[in-house]
């Protein structure tokens, strides 16, 4: 799967949180306050979208309609697998090691990972 850019990863978490087709219009409102972009780049940034496969276009009336071709999910999944991969070797045990050690994760965290990892085994 390609990677997003860090733009391209916003217009898209503005998508996926819609959870039905959008207009570009609705792409500029989301990131209002984040990104001010004109809505010249905007679509832009959305055409390169549809071209990677993230996106499918439909044309309403005057309106280009935006939906995701690539789950939220599974585009994070794969993301993950990749930081893991690059960062750690492959080792997820690695990682939280690491983010342990750099007390990037707290004890509250950890006692949510546990409960998650519970609910797995139960399964």
């Amino acid at each position: 799967m390609k990677k997003l850019g860090d733009a391209e990863l916003e217009i898209m978490l503005a998508v996926w949180e819609a959870g039905e087709p959008v207009p570009s219009s609705y792409v500029q409102e989301k990131l209002r306050g984040r990104r001010d972009w004109a809505l010249p780049s905007i679509l832009t940034s959305l055409n390169r979208l549809v071209d990677k496969g993230f996106l499918s276009c439909q044309k309403r009336g005057k309106s280009n309609w935006y939906h995701p071709l690539v789950s939220e999910k599974d585009y994070k999944a794969a993301e993950g697998r990749g930081l893991i991969d690059r960062l750690y070797g492959g080792s997820f045990t690695g990682m939280v090691a690491s983010l342990c050690d750099g007390r990037a994760i707290d004890e509250d965290d950890l006692a949510q990972l546990r409960r998650y990892l519970d609910t797995l085994e139960g399964k």
